[in-house]
C-alpha cells in the first residue's frame, strides 16, 4: 500500500494532535507533532533566558537545542536535549509565548528542516499550523481542522484542569484568541489553508466520526 503525507492544519485546540496521533496509529505511521516542537524551543527560551528578538542569542540557542519524540507507555513523548519534556512544554507559562518565538523566522527554518528530514521518507503525520503550505505542500493529503472558537475553549480549559494545571476559562479564551491572531498575521509562514486542503470542522464531531472521515479521504487518496 502506497505510503503517503498527511498534513494536518489549523488553529489551537481543533483537537489536531488526537487526529494525527490516530491516524498514525491506524495506518502504524509515524507522528511527528510540530506544535511540540515549537513548544520545546519555547521552553528553552524561557529556561535559559533567551532573548528571541536578538538574532544572535537565537542562532545560538538553536545550536544547542536536539528534539525527538519517543514512543513509551504514557504514549508519544517529546524529547529536549535528552529529557522528557511532554508535560511541561503544556503549560500556560509556555503556551503564553509560544506563538511569539513561532514568529521568529530562525526558529522556523531550523524546526521546517527538522520536520522535513522527519519525514521525508513518507509514511507520516504532521499536524501544525504550516504543514501544508510550506512544509509539504506535496502532501498527498491536506486536512484543514477547524472548530468553533467556544468549543476549542471548552476543550482547552477542561484538557488543562485535567493535568492540574491552573488556568482560568477566561485566560484560555484570551490566550486561544491571541494565539490565532499571532499565527494568522505573522509575515514567516502564517496560517492559512491549503488551496487543496479538505475540510474538517469538527465541533460536533467525537474523536472516531473524525477518524473516520479523515481514514475515509486517506482510502480515497491512496485509491482503495
Amino acid at each position: 500500500m502506497k505510503k503517503i503525507i498527511i498534513a494536518i492544519d489549523g488553529h489551537s485546540s481543533c483537537g489536531k494532535s488526537t487526529l494525527a496521533r490516530d491516524l498514525a496509529r491506524e495506518l502504524g505511521y509515524a507522528y511527528i507533532d510540530t506544535g511540540a516542537m515549537y513548544r520545546a524551543v519555547t521552553l528553552f527560551f524561557l529556561e535559559h533566558q533567551v532573548d528571541w528578538n536578538n538574532p544572535e542569542a537565537v542562532r545560538e540557542a538553536l545550536n544547542e537545542i536536539r528534539i525527538e519524540f519517543r514512543v513509551t507507555e504514557a504514549g508519544n513523548q517529546t524529547v529536549l536535549n535528552g529529557e522528557i519534556v511532554e508535560s511541561t512544554i503544556r503549560d500556560m507559562r509556555v503556551s503564553d509565548q509560544v506563538s511569539q518565538v513561532s514568529t521568529v523566522s530562525a526558529v522556523r527554518r531550523a524546526m521546517v528542516s527538522q520536520q522535513q528530514a522527519m519525514g521525508h521518507k513518507r509514511g507520516v503525520v504532521l499536524d501544525g499550523r504550516d504543514i501544508g503550505t510550506v512544509v509539504f505542500p506535496d502532501a498527498e493529503l491536506k486536512i484543514f481542522l477547524t472548530a468553533s472558537p467556544e468549543e476549542r475553549v471548552r476543550r482547552r480549559f477542561t484538557e488543562l484542569q485535567a493535568k492540574g494545571i491552573a488556568a482560568s476559562e477566561k485566560q484560555v479564551r484570551e490566550n486561544l484568541l491571541e494565539r490565532d491572531r499571532i499565527d494568522s498575521t505573522r509575515e514567516d509562514s502564517p496560517l492559512k489553508q491549503a488551496a487543496d486542503a479538505r475540510i474538517l470542522d469538527n465541533t460536533h464531531l467525537d474523536r472516531w466520526q473524525q477518524l473516520a472521515l479523515a481514514l475515509k479521504w486517506v482510502r480515497e487518496v491512496q485509491g482503495i
